[in-house]
């Protein structure tokens, strides 16, 4: 099974799905939705279409060079005669090319969010600062402790003159086809009483 990428995005395209475009000089596109074919055939630059993997890579929201992967990708294709030791060293190598990738996009990730804790800080002290009035009552009100009540015997005469009549709601109904009524004989005539 083959997997290939999308021309446009960059995503995955699964065999038996997706669009394939071949061109007059027998050039083969594939994509992996309809959006991807479109914006393709709008001649659109996927580094400026804000969700396909190029943009997001020229403008530094994901890593664009692993050296982890480039390693394991020098020597893929030179046929090596079967030895349990080297079977047990590549595989441990490729866990441990996991947790490399692993660490350094979660590293990445830290350095992109840096500086997003004190715009959103900034952001919120001055949504506080629009809304003084309604964050004060709020800290008046929590700042007086709450006493016990004590219960409250009330008649059931009380508790409905308490109650405020709810407000009548108009339930939709569906639409129901009014059928014609079949006349047996003398289809066209009206009936004169």
């Amino acid at each position: 099974m083959r997997v290939h990428t999308c021309y446009f995005c960059s995503g995955p395209v699964y065999p038996g799905h997706g669009i394939m475009f071949v061109r007059n000089d027998s050039k083969v596109f594939r994509f992996c939705r309809s959006k991807c074919h479109k914006n393709f055939k709008m001649k659109r630059n996927p580094r400026k279409v804000t969700w396909t993997k190029a943009y997001r890579k020229a403008h530094g929201k994901e890593m664009v060079y692993d050296k982890a992967l480039a390693v394991s990708a020098a020597r893929r294709n030179i046929p090596v005669r079967y030895d349990r030791n080297v079977v047990a060293t590549t595989l441990n190598a490729m866990k441990r090319s996991a947790q490399i990738h692993a660490k350094r996009e979660r590293m990445f990730y830290k350095k992109r969010m840096a500086g997003k804790k004190s715009q959103q800080l900034a952001e919120a002290q001055k949504l506080v600062g629009q809304n003084v009035p309604q964050f004060a009552e709020r800290e008046t009100m929590e700042e007086k402790p709450s006493e016990p009540q004590e219960a409250q015997v009330v008649s059931d005469e009380e508790y409905a003159m308490d109650e405020e009549p709810a407000e009548a709601v108009k339930i939709p109904v569906a639409a129901t086809k009014k059928r014609k009524n079949k006349k047996s004989r003398g289809e066209g005539k009206m009936d004169m009483d």
